[in-house]
Formats: C-alpha cells, structure tokens, sequence
C-alpha cells in the first residue's frame, strides 16, 4: 500500500512563506555585542544577550538579532515572544552553560524559546557541558529529572525555521519540541557520546507539522524521539549513531495522553544503534490512539533490532507488566529496510494481547544477520503483517 507522499505538507509551506517575508523586508540588526555582552568565555552574558533579545522582539518590522563571534558563557536564558514582527536570531559564536548544576536547578531548560511566531534560528554552538552531570543521573530510574536541565527548548513556536545549529553534550536532552506548529529544522549537528544517559537527540511532543531534515545525531539515546500528541511529523535524510534509534513513544505511561498520528521517516541511515526504528508502549497503560505511521527507504549497518514495536516496554521494571497496553497501534508500514542487524532478532513485532496491531505491511526488508549462532530470525505476536516484495528474515518465523 503506498500511503507516503512526497508533497510538501502545509506547515513546510507556511515556514517557507514566512521565510520570504522576512528576506524581502529584514529590518534593524542588534548587536549583542553592542548590548554589553563580552563574549570572552569567563563573564556572564546572560543579561546582556536577554536585552538584545528584547529588543529585537520589540521592533515593529522585521529584525535581527546577532550574537558574533565569540565564546559566551551563559546561564539559563528564555527568549520569550510574542514578537512584534517576524524576527532572526543568528548564532555566529558559541554558548557554554554552567558546569556547576545548582546554578540550573530546577531549570527544565538552558536554552528556552517560548511562545514566538515566525522566527529564523540559524548557527552557532551551544555547548551543555554535560559531562558532569552524566555521572549523576539516574533519573530514568527515579523519574525525577528536574535538576537536569535540556539544551535548548521550543515552546510553542510555530511556523519557525531552525538551521545549521549545534548541540553538544547535554546535561539531559539535547532539544525538546513541545506545543509547537509548523516548525522546520534543517542541517542540525547534535554530539554526545554513546554512553551519555538520557540525552535524546530531538524530543517532540504535542506538536504538528514539524519537520526534521539533513542532519546528523550522535547521542546516547534516542536520536528522535516523539511523544504523545506527536502529529504530521517528517524525518528525512538524517543519519544516526550512535544511540537507541528512532522512536515513536514511549506510550501509554499516563493518562489523558493525546493521540500520535501521521509519522514519517524516510532516507535515514543508522549505523551502530541500539535500535533502527521502534514504536514502544507500556503495558497497564490507559487507552491510547499511535496510527499513519511509515519507515521507508532506511539503511541499517551493524543494528540492533533494526525493526521493532514493543507493547510491553518496561525499563527498570516500573510497571504491571503482566496487564496488556491498551494503546491501539494501527496502519504502520515498513517499506524498502536494508542493512545489516547486530542482533539474531532483526524484526520483532510484539503488540498487545488486549488490542493486536492492525494493518501492519512489511515491505521489501533485507536484514542481515553474520553472528555465530545461525541466520537472523523475525518475531510477531498479535499481529498479522502483510507483506509485499522480498522478506528476509522471513517474516514471522517466531514468536517470543
């Protein structure tokens, strides 16, 4: 079945329109360097890039702000809109957050942006320092991870570019998307070693028309990430490794969770991840709605799991994992999977006793598995894929 388009979605269109209207009529530039900031490294320029931000925001026609060249130690910073106009923010030197975590504490953000409209984000490195903080955090364990603070967050921005941006060694997640629409990102760098707990590359949540393209994610979880309310977001051209994959999930951990639909990932590459790509749920969970969801055209080298659905995700053990998922997962395909996988199980397919997948293709998958014990194997359980064009592993050859 061909459900994956190659027409632009309208939010794209929106970011596009928004873009030309601020190249035709860019208005004043402000300096964070003329506002005070030092950019040496070793003084504050929280307050001093804050007031250029401010503004900036205040003009009444389209404007800039510039941060040059430099090294800028910061603390947490918000950049809070309403804008008066559409606004470009332009990175040309690097952010450095604090190492010391009490000057964060309680900061679910270093970096914030909230609530602006018709923003350009472009350049620069923002720099968590976050090796520090790794060698405490057990939050995934605790569940408490308020002390840890995200690089940079979005907080409903909406119809938004961001490009050529780094992130490197967050204390906790590198970027978070949460209650944003029609917001681009393109040509991002995110860098953190393998071993880094809990520092997905791009969460996304509660969010529509958001769009991921040629980037690259080196981290020590999941390269993306999408939670609940997750709608209409595309993956494309990006290549990730190492970290856990590309996750739909996890699901189903709390009540009143809003509904996953329209998920596209295509032309990206995994190389040495946990997973390729992985739709997860917890057992015991409330109902719950993960539907439209397609994975095409995916290199995998050395993964893995390089496809999974898991309806009974339970890491550390912090759940009733005997009580089924109730997330009703639904028209998913994989299509045009090739690679190698790392792991005996190349395919695994496990959805919930209480509600089985529906309408799960399997489509054109080559995955091969050189380990010691035989030839690679592919699991299902509640489910009855279909499939089209060459299998292999065969499908379903085994149930967990």
């Amino acid at each position: 079945m061909e459900m994956i388009t190659s027409k632009p979605i309208p939010g794209i269109l929106c970011v596009l329109i928004w873009m030309s209207i601020i190249t035709r009529s860019q208005g004043a530039v402000i300096d964070a360097k003329q506002n005070g900031a030092k950019g040496d490294g070793v003084t504050d320029d929280s307050q001093a890039i804050t007031s250029a931000w401010q503004s900036a925001c205040s003009s009444p026609t389209p404007s800039k702000l510039l941060i040059p060249a430099g090294q800028y130690a910061v603390g947490p910073m918000t950049f809070l809109g309403p804008c008066k106009a559409p606004i470009t923010v332009q990175f040309d030197g690097n952010l450095k957050a604090p190492t010391d975590l009490n000057k964060l504490k309680s900061q679910d953000g270093w970096i914030v942006f909230q609530q602006v409209d018709a923003m350009t984000l472009s350049g620069g490195v923002f720099d968590g320092q976050g090796k520090v903080a790794w060698s405490q955090n057990n939050c995934a364990q605790t569940g408490k991870c308020s002390n840890l603070p995200i690089n940079i967050r979005f907080n409903k921005v909406t119809n938004s570019m961001v490009q050529g941006i780094s992130s490197v060694d967050s204390k906790l997640f590198h970027m978070n998307i949460l209650q944003c629409q029609n917001l681009t990102l393109s040509h991002i760098t995110i860098n953190a070693p393998g071993d880094s707990l809990n520092t997905d590359g791009i969460h996304i949540g509660r969010s529509s028309g958001i769009t991921i393209s040629d980037s690259d994610i080196k981290t020590g979880d999941d390269c993306v990430s999408m939670g609940d309310g997750s709608q209409q977001v595309t993956i494309e051209r990006v290549t990730c490794g190492p970290g856990h994959g590309i996750s739909v999930g996890s699901l189903g951990k709390y009540h009143d969770e809003q509904p996953v639909m329209g998920v596209f990932v295509r032309d990206c590459t995994f190389t040495n991840t946990m997973n390729g790509v992985r739709v997860k749920t917890w057992p015991a969970s409330p109902n719950g709605v993960c539907q439209d969801l397609h994975f095409e055209n995916l290199k995998m080298d050395n993964v893995g799991t390089p496809i999974l659905i898991d309806q009974q995700y339970c890491p550390y053990g912090q759940c009733q994992a005997q009580a089924p998922s109730k997330v009703k997962i639904s028209e998913v395909s994989f299509k045009g999977i090739h690679g190698t996988s790392s792991t005996k199980v190349a395919i695994k397919i496990a959805c919930s006793k209480g509600i089985p997948c529906q309408n799960v293709e399997l489509n054109d998958i080559n995955l091969q598995y050189h380990g010691p014990d035989g030839n690679g194997v592919s699991q299902c359980v509640n489910v009855l894929p279909t499939m089209n064009g060459q299998i292999f592993p065969p499908a379903c050859t085994e149930t967990p």
